[in-house]
C-alpha cells in the first residue's frame, strides 16, 4: 500500500490559516500523552513538542519557524489521521524512528500570518544572536538527545518554477556546510533521504519538484545544524496551478514528510542513492500570479507595456482564512517572466483614477472590453 492511497486531510483545519489556539486545543485534547511546552513566545503562548515513537533513530522537526508557512504543521497533523488508517504503516515507521516535532515554534507570527516573530525577528536568521526566545528553545531542543536528522520545514512563494514552466510545488535541499559547499559525508546522509522522496515523488507531480540553493548562509538555522554535526533537510512547499489556498502543496507535502521518515528509518545514516539528489533541478526564479501584457495606458502619447502583479498574503481580522491582496511589482517590457496567470489586454482599456500604475502599491485598476 502506497501512502499517497491512504492520505486524509485533517478535517479539524481545512484552512491554509491556522489559529494557535485551535492547534492548541486540539493538541491539549488529543495528543496529551505525547506532547511537552518546551517554552513560551515573546507574547507568552505555548510552544508544544510532540514526541512519537519507540526507535533508535531519533529525528528534530519543526514547523512554522515563519508564522506564514503553515503545510508543515498541516503535514504533520494530516499524517497522524492518515496513518490511524493504516495501523501496520503507522507500527512500522514508529517502531524504527523517534519523531520529536515542535509544532509552530513561531506562534505570535502564526497568529498574525507574519513571517517574524513579534519582536519582528526572522528566527531563520537569529541562530547566532539569539535574540528571539523562540530559537532558544529550538537549540536547546536540539542539544537536548543526539538527534541522527533534522527536518527544518518551510514554504516559498509562487515566483519558483524547476524548468520555467512547471511551478515547484515542493524543494529540498541537503545544505552546505561552509561557503565552498562541499559535499560531505551529513551532505550525503542528507542527500540520500532527499533522493528516495524524489524517487516516490517524480512520477506522481511529475516536473514539479526542485533542488533549493544550497549556498551556504552563515546566519540561518539548518547550515548551522549540519554545520555542527547534525544532518539536517530542507522542505520547501510551493505552489501548485490554480491552488493558492495550497491544498495540493498540502497533500503532497505530506506525502513527502512519510516517504522521508520511511527513508530514515531504512537509511539508517547510510548514504546509499545519494547521487539521485543530483537529478533534481534547481528552483528558477520565473513567475508573477499575474502578467496583463500589452496595456494601453491613458496618456497623451501611445505608451503600451506589461504590468505584473504578485499577490501579498494578508491575515485580515474576523476572517479564518487568509486574503489574497494583488500588488504592483513590475511595470514596463515584463519579458524575464511569465504570470501564472497572464491576460492580454490588446484592445482592452486600462481604467484607473493614475496615469501610471504605481509600483509597490496595491492594484487599483481594471482592464475592460
Amino acid at each position: 500500500m502506497n501512502f499517497e492511497q491512504i492520505y486524509s486531510q485533517h478535517p479539524n483545519f481545512p484552512n491554509r490559516y491556522i489559529s494557535p489556539e485551535k492547534l492548541f486545543s486540539y493538541l491539549q485534547t488529543n495528543l496529551v500523552d505525547y506532547i511537552q511546552e518546551i517554552g513560551k513566545s515573546y507574547l507568552e503562548k505555548p510552544i508544544y513538542q510532540l514526541s512519537i515513537g519507540t526507535g533508535d533513530i531519533h529525528i528534530l522537526a519543526w514547523s512554522q519557524m515563519h508564522g506564514n508557512e503553515s503545510n508543515a504543521t498541516h503535514a504533520m497533523l494530516d499524517l497522524l489521521v492518515s496513518l490511524d488508517k493504516a495501523p501496520e504503516m503507522k507500527e512500522d515507521l514508529f517502531s524504527k524512528i523517534t519523531l520529536d516535532f515542535i509544532f509552530m515554534l513561531n506562534p505570535d507570527g502564526s497568529e498574525r500570518w507574519t513571517r517574524l516573530n513579534a519582536a519582528d525577528i526572522d528566527l531563520n536568521r537569529d541562530f547566532h544572536n539569539e535574540a528571539s526566545k523562540e530559537i532558544k528553545f529550538l537549540k536547546n531542543a536540539a542539544a537536548s538527545k543526539k538527534y541522527d536528522y533534522a527536518l527544518n520545514l518551510h514554504e516559498q512563494r509562487t515566483i519558483f518554477t524547476t524548468d520555467g514552466i512547471h511551478p515547484a510545488t515542493l524543494s529540498f535541499l541537503a545544505p552546505s556546510e561552509n561557503v565552498e559547499r562541499t559535499v560531505t559525508e551529513n551532505r550525503k546522509k542528507c542527500m540520500a533521504v532527499i533522493g528516495s522522496v524524489y524517487h516516490h515523488l517524480k512520477e506522481i507531480i511529475p516536473n514539479q519538484i526542485g533542488r533549493y540553493s544550497d549556498e551556504f548562509y552563515p546566519t540561518s538555522t539548518g547550515d548551522n545544524f549540519i554545520k555542527a554535526g547534525m544532518p539536517t533537510i530542507l522542505f520547501e512547499g510551493g505552489h501548485f496551478i490554480d491552488d493558492y489556498s495550497r491544498q495540493g502543496t498540502r497533500k503532497y507535502y505530506t506525502v513527502a514528510l512519510y516517504y522521508a521518515l520511511k527513508a530514515i528509518s531504512e537509511l539508517n545514516s547510510e548514504t546509499t542513492g545519494w547521487e539521485a539528489y543530483l537529478e533534481i533541478p534547481e528552483n528558477k526564479e520565473t513567475h508573477y500570479d499575474i502578467v496583463y501584457r500589452n496595456v494601453k495606458l491613458n496618456t497623451e502619447h501611445e505608451c503600451i507595456l506589461d504590468i505584473a502583479v504578485q499577490y501579498r498574503e494578508i491575515k485580515e481580522d474576523e476572517k479564518d482564512e487568509i486574503s489574497f491582496i494583488p500588488f504592483v511589482m513590475e511595470v514596463g517590457d515584463v519579458k524575464k517572466r511569465k504570470g501564472w496567470l497572464e491576460i492580454d489586454c490588446t484592445g482592452k482599456k486600462f481604467i484607473s483614477e493614475t496615469k501610471y500604475p504605481k509600483l509597490d502599491a496595491v492594484v487599483s485598476f481594471t482592464i475592460e472590453d
